[in-house]
């Protein structure tokens, strides 16, 4: 049930993405008012909010708060439909991101409670395909009921629904035992932002693994939320075909490398818990020299090809991201340690990356025409690689920082 939420949280999310060619052309928007629109106004309130609602959910019932919130981010995705302009639009689009914010943060507490240490992130992993199937839905669905009853039948195709897994959600999910995993754990102190906080200023792992995240990101929401575009300006696609074509192969894609991330670092981590940033790294250094020829050449079955492998590799960190980052603090700061990591994700990757896209997409126009987004595209990607290394920096300290956080947690008994 809590996959089937995420998926509807990037459903309502990714269906601005493949929507925004007939928006663009409808309002007469730039690529750099799209890249706002689906990145930094989303990302700004999304992490502004997701604080609160994660310092209410390390106190209070967290099914409740992902009810609440997947009930007004779907309500606000149908309202998507009724904008008139672009400012309403963009209103629209900052209470999907306000619901949104209480999305993932009690759910992975709720994970973290569910499984043990060393199933976490399998579980994470899991959990986290449900990105991925949102978007193969949306995608779908948003495509190609654009192209046969317009945009704005789209977001309420996908809205109304939501609304009605809200009801189902809190009458079938069960409010897990807080901290049942963790020995000698004191849950009657609930930790405030400030000791959270205070906590991760010394955990060193959690910073570098928070920004090569975000590096992470960076590349995958800038180019992801264009490869719409990219697909109809530079292979001729009709937004149907870009539905279909991003469904399977992005979103497909995304599933299989999401749930191997989390898998295989399970499993290799039992000898060296490193491989949980280790992994990430090398796909990293597999998927890099890939998005040349995806970005560059006009054969659309091969681009085709290397966006899948693009994508499989460059999804397999969330789940050991998400493990590793509660492994590094005690339970009572897991919600707010993953609102921390996802503020510092979001910003970098959600924020910043689709409106770099945009606006460097717009100054290159002049110059390259319609290539100016694939060479935007391209540009994003060699600055997301910095990732790598900073996955690797995070490995340098994940043993003692682990260590810490145990020591920490076994002092608050």
């Amino acid at each position: 049930m809590l996959t089937l939420v995420y998926a509807f949280n990037f459903v309502d999310r990714q269906i601005l993405v493949i929507l925004q060619e007939p928006i663009k052309n409808d309002m007469g928007l730039s690529d750099t008012q799209l890249g706002l629109l689906s990145g930094f106004s989303f990302a700004l309130v999304y992490i502004t909010a997701g604080i609160p609602i994660a310092y209410w959910a390390d106190r209070t019932n967290r099914r409740n708060i992902i009810t609440a919130s997947l009930a007004v981010w779907s309500g606000m995705t149908a309202l998507s439909g009724l904008a008139q302009n672009y400012s309403q639009l963009l209103l629209a689009r900052i209470g999907v991101g306000i619901g949104e914010a209480g999305g993932s943060p009690p759910a992975h507490s709720m994970i973290s409670d569910y499984y043990p240490p060393e199933r976490r992130a399998t579980a994470m992993a899991i959990y986290t395909t449900g990105l991925h199937l949102g978007i193969l839905m949306g995608f779908i669905v948003g495509g190609l009921i654009s192209e046969f009853f317009g945009w704005r039948i789209a977001f309420f195709s996908v809205g109304i629904p939501g609304v009605l897994l809200a009801v189902v959600f809190y009458f079938t999910v069960k409010e897990p035992p807080r901290g049942q995993w963790d020995e000698s754990v004191n849950m009657a102190h609930k930790p405030s932002l400030g000791e959270t906080l205070k906590h991760l200023s010394s955990v060193r792992s959690f910073w570098y693994l928070a920004l090569a995240a975000g590096a992470t990101s960076f590349a995958g929401y800038g180019n992801g939320n264009f490869a719409p575009s990219f697909l109809i300006r530079n292979h001729g696609f009709s937004v149907g075909e870009v539905g279909v074509v991003l469904a399977i192969f992005g979103g497909g894609g995304g599933m299989i490398g999401t749930f191997l991330g989390g898998y295989l670092t399970d499993r290799l981590g039992v000898r060296d818990r490193r491989w949980y940033v280790w992994l990430p790294a090398l796909a990293g250094i597999i998927a890099l020299p890939m998005g040349f020829p995806y970005l560059l050449l006009d054969n659309t079955t091969v681009v085709i090809g290397l966006m899948f492998f693009v994508t499989l590799f460059l999804n397999t960190y969330m789940g050991p991201v998400v493990a590793t980052c509660h492994a590094l603090v005690p339970s009572s700061m897991r919600a707010m340690a993953s609102a921390i990591l996802f503020f510092v994700l979001n910003m970098i990757g959600l924020g910043l990356g689709p409106l770099t896209v945009g606006v460097l997409s717009d100054l290159y126009m002049p110059h390259f025409g319609n290539d100016g987004l694939r060479y935007a595209m391209l540009t994003v990607g060699l600055l997301s690689s910095i990732g790598i290394v900073l996955f690797y920096l995070a490995g340098r300290h994940l043993e003692a920082d682990v260590k810490k956080a145990q020591a920490v947690g076994q002092g608050d008994s």
